[in-house]
């Protein structure tokens, strides 16, 4: 597999499974509603470094951006948002963009990487504590879940 930087030329190939994903309402706090170019404007936005997973026949298969989850003073604390098309699930995709994004993170001089929101019932909870991640807090209830019900969002957090 090659992990490089996206290009616009990606989108293209991004948005299938983005929107099965976001449409889904499983893993994201994003409205499953989202439209291609609101879905572009979020993902591909200047201000974040894109990157593209490219599978053994050059097929795009998961996407993640690193971008400041914070302003000013406070700049160096990275947020990242990482997405595996759901057919590729299980192959260790989303285990090696984290682990390339964490190393491209630090290398950009980011301190520390901080996800928001991560739904508690996601399945990738455990790969990002599996890659030095630590639960915060939860907000309780804080997420409609369309199987679960109410369930709560983690803030995850590790040092770079």
């Amino acid at each position: 597999m090659l992990i490089r930087e996206a290009t616009a030329d990606d989108w293209p190939h991004i948005w299938p499974f983005w929107h099965r994903i976001v449409a889904a309402g499983e893993t994201y706090a994003w409205d499953p509603a989202t439209t291609e170019d609101e879905a572009r404007a979020l993902w591909m936005s200047p201000a974040k470094r894109v990157y593209v997973v490219q599978d053994d026949t050059a097929a795009v298969v998961a996407s993640a951006y690193v971008t400041p989850n914070y302003g000013g003073p406070a700049a160096r604390i990275a947020n990242a948002g990482f997405m595996v098309d759901p057919d590729q699930a299980g192959r260790g995709i989303g285990r090696a963009l984290g682990e390339h994004l964490l190393a491209a993170a630090k290398a950009d001089g980011y301190r520390g990487m901080v996800f928001n929101a991560v739904v508690e019932t996601n399945p990738a909870v455990k790969l990002w504590t599996s890659l030095g991640f630590t639960i915060l807090g939860t907000v309780p209830d804080a997420f409609e879940h369309p199987r679960h019900g109410l369930v709560g969002l983690h803030i995850m957090y590790r040092a770079l």
